[in-house]
């Protein structure tokens, strides 16, 4: 019934919705002499608050139309390098002669789309050719396309670097270092010739014993079975993917939301005030970055659950648990793909030491080939997004790849 309440609610807010917008539409119509009337400028700012209440279940667009290369603005188109049905390898291919370090970004499968990461894939633009896991919004992916489960996340890493090719490096953001790391022990393992050069594993939940965060407690305290029966829910009838079990993502959304509700409370007064003061450069900011923050998709039952269990709960990978298709998964089997791990100082959602717990389990790896980076004054998202990540994580980054491209 969870879904089924959302999607009443929903189609209740739509009406109501529907007219905000229609009365948005007058007071901002033929006569715009009227917003200079404080009254008129509260009413409008009222009614487009109403109009964006609510989640959106579609990707937002990268909308990357060119990217600064050197000196140059070259034109940047994006392509589908393969598709499945659960995720598309998407190139954003640049018009320019000169090859670049190709670079696959790992997209956390978390709630949010791969645009999530837009300010990461923007800055590694200048400097290598990037491609990125989108992956797709299980309730959109038919039951008859089978199961996704944290295998499967797996082997699209492996079958994204394949098609790429050899000498291929990866960046992998927040929760999907663990699976990252997983796939290149296989690949290397396999001696496997598109095993990536180097790795990139940023804030990432790859030992959750060390320094546990509020969010690793929090997955700990239940059960299996309260995870079940509580988070996942079947996708309605009028959807493609009806019938699949998933973990949706409103549920996520509201869990992260309530972490730090007092901030969002407060970006969304201010948001008024700034849309009913004229502030049209301080709503822009703000209202972009909901618009993102309040497109999510949903995740697969098996995904979601098999994550919780198998990652923060039994701690497989560090315990010499885990298994890939009834592979045992041996880090000690990477001994060729350079390795750096990226922590923020004040991350609450990954703590300093989880992901550099990967340098422990790559026994095998060179000294030479490991390099980790402790990013002073930074939380969770500060790793791979703002100034200090444009200013200091990403050119120690840039200089990981290019020293192993």
């Amino acid at each position: 019934m969870l879904y089924e309440a959302y999607q009443a609610h929903s189609d209740l807010m739509a009406p109501v919705k529907a007219f905000a917008r229609l009365a948005l539409e007058a007071l901002n119509g033929p006569y715009p002499a009227l917003n200079e009337n404080v009254l008129v400028r509260n009413f409008s700012a009222a009614y487009e608050m109403i109009d964006r209440a609510g989640l959106t279940h579609v990707r937002p667009p990268f909308g990357f139309k060119t990217a600064a290369v050197g000196n140059e603005i070259a034109n940047v188109t994006e392509v589908a390098a393969l598709k499945t049905p659960f995720a598309t390898l998407l190139h954003f291919k640049k018009d320019i002669s000169a090859q670049q370090p190709r670079v696959l970004v790992v997209a956390p499968l978390s709630g949010h789309f791969a645009t999530l990461l837009r300010s990461t894939v923007q800055t590694l633009l200048q400097d290598h050719d990037v491609y990125i896991t989108d992956w797709h919004n299980a309730r959109d992916v038919s039951l008859a396309d089978g199961p996704f489960g944290f295998d499967d996340y797996v082997a699209h890493v492996i079958q994204f670097l394949e098609h790429m090719g050899p000498g291929s490096h990866v960046v992998a953001v927040c929760q999907p270092c663990v699976q990252v790391l997983a796939a290149a022990a296989i690949m290397g393992e396999d001696d496997n010739p598109a095993a990536p050069a180097s790795m990139t594993l940023m804030a990432g939940p790859i030992d959750t014993r060390i320094s546990p965060t509020k969010v690793n407690e929090l997955a700990k305290e239940k059960p299996m079975s309260w995870f079940e029966k509580n988070l996942i829910a079947r996708v309605p009838l009028r959807y493609k993917g009806a019938g699949r079990r998933v973990y949706p993502g409103f549920v996520q959304l509201s869990a992260f939301m309530a972490m730090n509700m007092d901030r969002h409370v407060k970006a969304h007064v201010d948001l008024f005030h700034n849309l009913a003061g004229g502030d049209k450069e301080k709503a822009t900011h703000t209202k972009a970055f909901y618009d993102e923050y309040f497109a999510v998709l949903d995740l697969s039952a098996e995904f979601y659950l098999e994550t919780v269990q198998w990652v923060f709960q039994e701690h497989q990978l560090p315990l010499g648990m885990m298994k890939f298709r009834g592979r045992k998964v041996d880090p000690k089997a990477i001994r060729h793909t350079a390795l750096l791990t990226v922590e923020g100082e004040r991350d609450d959602i990954c703590a300093v030491g989880q992901t550099m717990a990967a340098h422990d389990l790559a026994a095998n790896l060179k000294p030479f080939r490991k390099k980790h980076h402790l990013q002073a004054g930074v939380g969770h998202y500060g790793v791979f997004s703002g100034k200090k990540w444009e200013g200091q994580v990403y050119p120690i980054l840039r200089n990981m790849v290019l020293q192993n491209d």
